[in-house]
């Protein structure tokens, strides 16, 4: 089987909700993050097998979102264009279906990615009134109509935006995490910590000019917005819980993720066509993991068991992986899910303690932002550089996802 390697990534810079990309739509960005990947890594567009593409704000008007980046693009439209959705672990997902194309042969190189536009997303109506105007358009008869026509109310009308509360349970992501916040009685100093350490990390890593090795400027925007380098744990602590109001709240605005904008892509290639490109490769892809647990378990602790099964699976230690990125949905939920690695969770058996001088060594989501689909990509491309920069052998990325499920990807150098 085919190795399957990382030829580079790009991505918009991630904004805040409402800010610099307020007027872009979903398809704006991923059109910009795929376009600019194609220039930047001066890509044979005849020579790109498939395009797999992502998001979880779902807009109906656009049933495959990819294809519509391969028809409103100057891509080659013979293109394989495939949409997949599965919450924060979409933009992985999307990878993931490429890797197992070249892994097998049936292709060799391709794009995945994701985006999201929050300030945009696709609004829906009241189900009663969505109801209301089918059986209007149903109506054949002057009767038929009049007879619903007295039944309309103003409230049929009022537009519904995404609910933020998982289906299965009907409660939002930071309600579940503040139950398992505290069940498992994270302190709330302990999530202001981390919440700190991801600003100052991507400061860092900001002035540094390692993130911008990731962005592809859009409309004169060069950087991430939501970075705050002037942060500090006392300015975090004066916070108040946004999710459980009472003395037991411990989930601020401060160390869970902000609603971000925002649009990644990255190119895989077969070992051997990169080779025969003559192209440098960043990175190898080695395994990707899947799993799910009752969201009673814990919405966000899919983790838990997907990283230990990587490691498991292609026999490896903690003390093997060089550099961790732990996807940062909130401070307590990567707390979380390192207690459950370091003392196991559901059968599953402890891996032992991360190191922390090798997690997000440039900032996680809670600095950066988390444009749902986005991140995956973000992960991916920002692991990829510093295994490159670092000269480190092998990283690992864990994402956890709403409706309980996660990943965890495997990269080496060599």
């Amino acid at each position: 089987m085919e190795r399957v390697a990382i030829i580079g990534g790009t991505r918009t810079p991630f904004v805040k909700a409402g800010s610099a990309f307020a007027k872009h739509t979903a398809l704006d960005m991923a059109k910009h993050s795929v376009t600019s990947l194609v220039k930047k890594l001066e890509l044979k567009p005849d020579g790109i097998d498939e395009l797999i593409y992502s998001s979880v704000l779902l807009d109906p008007r656009l049933p495959n979102f990819a294809r519509e980046i391969v028809l409103r693009t100057d891509l080659p439209n013979s293109i394989n264009a495939h949409f997949v959705s599965n919450n924060c672990i979409s933009g992985l997902v999307a990878l993931n279906f490429l890797s197992d194309g070249i892994k097998t042969g049936r292709i060799k190189c391709g794009i995945g990615g994701g985006v999201e536009s929050m300030s945009l997303p696709t609004l829906t109506m009241n189900p009663k009134g969505e109801r209301w105007f089918i059986n209007l358009s149903r109506a054949r008869s002057m009767g038929q109509k009049l007879s619903l026509l007295a039944k309309f109310r103003p409230g049929f009308l009022a537009p519904r935006p995404p609910s933020p509360k998982e289906p299965s349970t009907g409660l939002t992501m930071g309600q579940h995490m503040e139950i398992t916040a505290q069940k498992l009685a994270i302190p709330r100093a302990e999530q202001d910590k981390i919440a700190y350490n991801s600003h100052i990390n991507a400061a860092q890593a900001q002035s540094s000019n390692f993130l911008a090795e990731e962005i592809s400027a859009l409309d004169g925007v060069a950087q991430d917005n939501i970075i705050r380098a002037n942060t500090s744990i006392e300015k975090l602590a004066t916070l108040k819980p946004v999710f459980e109001r009472s003395d037991k709240g411990t989930l601020t605005a401060g160390n869970s993720s902000p609603l971000t904008d925002g649009a990644s892509a990255v190119c895989l290639m077969s070992e051997s066509r990169a080779k025969a490109e003559g192209r440098k490769i960043l990175a190898f892809i080695e395994a990707i993991e899947f799993s799910a647990v009752d969201p009673n378990d814990g919405l966000l602790m899919a983790p838990a068991l997907a990283l230990p099964r990587l490691l498991r699976n292609n026999n490896l230690k903690v003390s093997d992986i060089d550099l961790f990125e732990i996807h940062e949905a909130f401070a307590a939920q990567v707390l979380a899910n390192m207690q459950a690695w370091e003392q196991g969770f559901l059968g599953e058996a402890p891996i032992g303690r991360l190191d922390q001088s090798k997690v997000n060594i440039n900032g996680g989501s809670i600095a950066i932002g988390h444009p749902f689909a986005a991140t995956g990509g973000r992960l991916i491309t920002s692991l990829a550089h510093s295994l490159q920069r670092n000269g480190a052998d092998r990283g690992v990325i864990s994402v956890c996802a709403a409706g309980a499920m996660a990943a965890a990807v495997l990269l080496s150098k060599e």
